[in-house]
This record gives C-alpha cells, sequence and structure tokens, in this order.
C-alpha cells in the first residue's frame, strides 16, 4: 500500500532557534490532525537534524531527513557527510538527486544511484527527485529525460531494495517560479513514471511506490493535485517554511 507522505525540504534557510520554532508549531498542528494517515518528514540542514530528530521524538508521523550526501562511504573529503554519519544520528530518509543538485553541483544519475545504495546499506529510505527542465518539456523529450532518470539512477536496484525508496517528481520549470504543471500535466507525468515502473519490476511495485509531486506545490492547489490518482503526497519547499501553510498542505491529502 503507498505510503501518503508531505516532506517539507527546509534547504539552506532557517537559524537553528527558528528551525527548532517551526518543527514546535508543527508538532502542535499535527497533534490536532490525529485521525489523518501522514507521513510528514522533515528536510532542515544538516546542522540541525540531530536536534530536531531529538525533538521530534514523541511525534511519531514525523521523521526528519537530509537534504543530501556524499557518494563516498568514508575518507579524506573535507565538509563532506556520509550516509553513515546521518543514520548514526537517527536520520531516516535522504533526498537524492534534487533539481538544485544536479544543476547547481553537477550530479548525474550516475552519482545519485551510489547516493541510493549508500543510503540503502545504511537503511535510510531514498527518495529519489526525476524531472525535465523547461528546455527539455518545449522540446518535447520530457518522457525520455524522466525515463533515462530512472532507468540510470535507481532501476539497476532488485525489486525488495526499489520498494524501500520513494519517487518525487519535480518538473524542473515550476520550482521557485511560481508556475505549476497542471492538474493534467501532473498526472500524466505520474502516470507515465508509475507505467515505466511497472515495466521494470511489475504491476504490484508500481502500485505500491509513493511518487510525490514537488514542483511549486501550495495550500492553494494542493488539494487538487492530491486528488489525483497517481499522486501521492508532496515535496514542498518555501511553502514548509511556514508552518500554518505547510500544515494546510497536509490537510489537503485525501
Amino acid at each position: 500500500m503507498r505510503k501518503k507522505i508531505i516532506a517539507g525540504n527546509w534547504k539552506m534557510n532557517l537559524l537553528k532557534e527558528e528551525a527548532q520554532a517551526l518543527t514546535a508549531e508543527l508538532i502542535g498542528m499535527i497533534k490536532d490532525e490525529e485521525s489523518r494517515p501522514v507521513n510528514v518528514i522533515l528536510f532542515p540542514p544538516y546542522l540541525y537534524i540531530n536536534a530536531l530528530i531529538q525533538q521530534s521524538n514523541a511525534e511519531s508521523r514525523i521523521s526528519i531527513g537530509a537534504q543530501n550526501c556524499s557518494d563516498k562511504v568514508s575518507g579524506a573529503y573535507t565538509g563532506e557527510v556520509s550516509a553513515a554519519m546521518l543514520a548514526s544520528l537517527g536520520c531516516k530518509y535522504i533526498l537524492v538527486g534534487h533539481s538544485e543538485r544536479r544543476s547547481y553541483y553537477g550530479e548525474t544519475n550516475q552519482t545519485c544511484s551510489t547516493k541510493i545504495d549508500l543510503g540503502l546499506q545504511n537503511n535510510i529510505t531514498p527518495i529519489y527527485c526525476i524531472g525535465e527542465t523547461l528546455n527539455e518539456r518545449e522540446s518535447g523529450i520530457h518522457f525520455e529525460v524522466i525515463k533515462k532518470q530512472l532507468e540510470e539512477g535507481i532501476f539497476h536496484l532488485n525489486e525488495s531494495d526499489f520498494s524501500k525508496c520513494v519517487i518525487a517528481y519535480e518538473p524542473v520549470w515550476a520550482i521557485g517560479t511560481g508556475k505549476t504543471a497542471s492538474a493534467d500535466q501532473a498526472q500524466e507525468i505520474h502516470q507515465f513514471i508509475r507505467q515505466t515502473i511497472s515495466s521494470k519490476y511489475g504491476n504490484t511495485a508500481a502500485e505500491n511506490c509513493s511518487i510525490l509531486y514537488g514542483g511549486s506545490c501550495n495550500d492553494q492547489n494542493a488539494k487538487e493535485l492530491f486528488s489525483l490518482p497517481d499522486v501521492d503526497g508532496g515535496l514542498i519547499g518555501g511553502a514548509s517554511l511556514k508552518s500554518r501553510s505547510f500544515t494546510n498542505i497536509i490537510k489537503a491529502l485525501p
């Protein structure tokens, strides 16, 4: 059965006190939604992971993840953070292949593949981010781009390991631009992703895979997006930095 997931990617925002205050507000608001079967994942900057894990321990529906990890196991890699280090803190999830990592830091599908392996080896659930740029969509090659990202980044896994992963679709042209894929566009690409998974691992694996939408989702459009049959939640950017808007997005899950 697919998990319903709302994930908040805080990126490089908030000071420690602000992060703790936001987490406290979210814990209180989520308690008011006790009957709602949702998995909430917060992705703070590395520095706050340990503190927020301790802070959120009492709320089982909130997990803390990392925005990235190294593609190396350990060694002389100044400034890097390994999957094993994150696991030692109790980190449960990791974002892999976010569009900003691909665009600004040159991460490839092959880099993502290694990070997914390291996450799984350390019992951390990878959320693998895929998506096309505006140029790729306007050129009509967006389906080919998505298929290649799946094939090169995650389809090396066996079915058992794949079942431990989550997919997040990011229309790169909609991130931080205020643009959003229409409901028809979002459903079309999510359905394509699920069909591509099915062709590799079979229908059961595809039906059980959670696929999140990650392109300027907010409390105004979340309800429509989450009502789509192949959208299982959202990877939320800016709207996750405000407790009320983020909680409203959580409430938008059917």
